[in-house]
C-alpha cells in the first residue's frame, strides 16, 4: 500500500511539473477542439462568421489562427464531429457529392490544374450560390471567395464531400480509403498560434 501510494505521488508530481510546450513555427501538434455546437449548417455558419480575417498560418487549427484544413477540421469538430486534420485525409471521408448538388456546409477539395492529377492541396466550405469560406494562403486569412470571381478553382476542384446530410439528421463517415491515424492534444501540452504573435514570413513553410 505504501509502495503504491508513493507511485502515485510521484506520477502527480511528475504531470504537475511537466511543462507546456510552447509554440514554435510550424506547429504540428493536433489540438482537438472541445466540442461547443450541435451539428447543424447554423452552427457552421456562426463559426465562420467568428473567424472570418482571422491569419493563415500553416498547420494552425485555432483558435486565433487556422491554415485550410485547420479550418474545417475545427469547425467540424466543434460541432462534435470527428474528421482527419489534413486536406487529403479529409477527402477520404463523406459522401461524395457533384457539384451541381453542392449543399450549404459541404467541402470542396482542391489541387493543381493538371485533371490527371488526384493531390489535394486545398479545402473550403460551401457556402451556397458560389461562395466558400477557406483559410486562404495566397489572402493569409480566412476569407470568402466566389467562384465566378476566381474561376481557377473550378479548374483545380477535385472532389466535393457531405458530411451532414440536408435535413441534418444524418452524418456521413464512412472513409473511401485508410484514414492515416493521427495524434491530438490539448491547449494543456502545447501553445497554438495567438494572437500578438508574430505572422510567419513566409505562409508556406519550405
Amino acid at each position: 500500500m505504501k509502495e503504491f501510494t508513493a507511485l502515485l505521488f510521484a506520477m502527480l508530481l511528475l504531470s504537475g511539473c511537466a511543462q507546456k510546450k510552447p509554440y514554435t513555427y510550424p506547429n504540428y501538434d493536433i489540438i482537438k477542439p472541445e466540442v461547443a455546437y450541435k451539428p447543424n449548417r447554423y452552427n457552421i455558419q456562426t463559426q465562420l462568421g467568428s473567424n472570418l480575417d482571422k491569419p493563415y498560418v500553416w498547420a494552425e487549427e485555432g483558435p486565433d489562427a487556422f491554415d485550410c484544413s485547420g479550418l474545417t477540421y475545427n469547425i467540424y469538430g466543434q460541432m462534435g464531429v470527428e474528421i482527419p486534420r489534413v486536406a487529403r485525409e479529409q477527402a477520404k471521408v463523406g459522401k461524395t457529392v457533384p457539384f451541381e448538388k453542392l449543399h450549404e456546409g459541404d467541402l470542396i477539395f482542391f489541387g493543381s490544374t493538371n485533371p490527371q492529377s488526384k493531390h489535394i492541396n486545398h479545402v473550403g466550405i460551401y457556402l451556397g450560390e458560389g461562395w466558400f469560406a477557406h483559410a486562404s494562403s495566397k489572402t493569409r486569412k480566412v476569407t470568402v471567395t466566389h467562384f465566378d470571381e476566381e474561376p481557377i478553382y473550378l479548374k483545380r476542384m477535385k472532389v466535393c464531400k457531405r458530411y451532414l446530410s440536408r435535413d441534418e439528421q444524418k452524418l456521413y463517415m464512412s472513409a473511401d480509403a485508410p484514414i492515416q491515424k493521427m495524434h491530438v492534444t490539448s491547449s494543456r501540452y502545447t501553445t497554438p498560434w495567438k494572437r500578438g504573435m508574430p505572422l510567419p514570413k513566409k505562409a508556406v513553410p519550405n
